[in-house]
């Protein structure tokens, strides 16, 4: 007979390791995420970007096409070193499952393209930190599609969260509002769209990995991006910006800086969303948010080592209480991660613990 002692100390073993490669892959995560804004930052200073002062929505729309491209080159190579390209082809067939990831490459777009919007009008260190309000967006839409019950330490952690964005949104939109400031609105704007594709995303990212692969699932999700870009959106730019579009284009792809930059783009990038998609199934989505918005803090080193331009007070205050809220608002005090979700009537009639969840 086997020792059933001995098999819930290895379950729980199991569940230990899961849940430390969970923190790794988060922190990981983070890293990266953080690195990321400096050649996102960079790049407006190469040609043809840096002539583009005039016009720094069709920038923001070639560098963020650009970017999800680099990102794609980029997990091909991963997934093919893993084994895993006959994988990718066989998920990609089956409907069911890579129909998830359409609607979070349209989030995650969104979310690139605001965020680099950002970096153009108000700051790198504003777009950094103001999408560090995502994980609100993110428990209120798993609230909403997941039936997740938002406890009064998650709804302590949503009030901290948003007292941290006050912070970091309020001295820039004052100073528009009262004539003060530098005419950054849709940089503002694109800080919103970052918030609200990121937090999507990650609620359709929980979804989507309960039935795929998380090197696949990223995959799939930035070929639904470049798909996007291709079918619609690019049809679209050109449309707008004429000639200008596809001559930006052949520009940025013919100075060699920018080739190392976008390279630089799909390694931090594409290596960054492998660590998050990596983390979810480990720890679950909301914690894996929240582990990975230490790239806030982060990101404003890495900028400063590289810029030696120190960020805002506001910023920087702004990004340590987003962070603390995010922990709150995605950590309990167990031995064993797991998560309650309420479970409609009609399907089951009672709640039901789903290990790897969210709280």
């Amino acid at each position: 007979m086997v020792d059933s002692a001995r098999v819930e100390q290895l379950r729980l073993d199991y569940r230990n390791r899961q849940v430390r490669w969970g923190f790794i892959w988060a922190l990981w995560c983070a890293v990266l995420w953080g690195a990321w804004y400096v050649p996102g930052t960079v790049i407006y200073s190469e040609a043809p970007f840096v002539d583009l002062s005039d016009n720094y929505l069709l920038a923001a729309m070639v560098i963020t096409m650009l970017n999800a491209i680099a990102v794609l080159i980029a997990l091909f190579i991963w997934v093919a070193v893993l084994g895993k390209s006959r994988d990718y082809v066989r998920t990609l067939r089956q409907f069911k499952i890579s129909r998830w990831y359409g609607p979070a490459g349209l989030a995650g777009m969104l979310a690139i393209f605001g965020s680099i919007l950002a970096i153009a009008y108000v700051g790198p260190q504003f777009s950094a930190v103001s999408a560090l309000l995502y994980p609100i967006v993110g428990a209120l839409a798993a609230r909403v599609w997941y039936h997740e019950n938002i406890t009064q330490r998650a709804a302590l952690g949503i009030l901290v969260i948003v007292l941290g964005g006050v912070v970091i949104f309020a001295p820039g939109i004052v100073g528009e509002l009262t004539g003060a400031g530098t005419g950054g609105w849709l940089g503002y704007l694109g800080g919103a769209l970052a918030i609200i594709g990121w937090g999507i995303e990650g609620a359709i990212a929980g979804r989507a990995l309960d039935v795929s692969d998380p090197d696949i699932g990223i995959t799939l999700r930035f070929t639904a991006e470049v798909a996007l870009w291709i079918v619609v959106a690019v049809p679209i730019a050109a449309g707008l910006a004429g000639a200008r579009f596809w001559s930006t284009v052949g520009a940025a792809l013919t100075n060699p800086n920018n080739l190392l930059l976008l390279a630089l783009l799909g390694l931090t990038f594409g290596f960054c969303y492998v660590a998050w998609y990596k983390s979810f199934p480990l720890i679950g989505v909301g914690r894996g948010q929240a582990i990975a918005a230490l790239y806030g803090p982060l990101a404003l080193i890495w900028l400063y080592i590289f810029t030696l331009k120190p960020p805002g007070l506001n910023f920087v205050i702004g990004a340590v209480i987003a962070v603390v809220g995010s922990f709150v608002l995605f950590t309990e005090k167990r031995d064993v991660l797991e998560v309650i979700r309420a479970v409609p009537a009609a399907r089951s009639g009672a709640t039901r613990a789903v290990p790897g969840g969210d709280s």
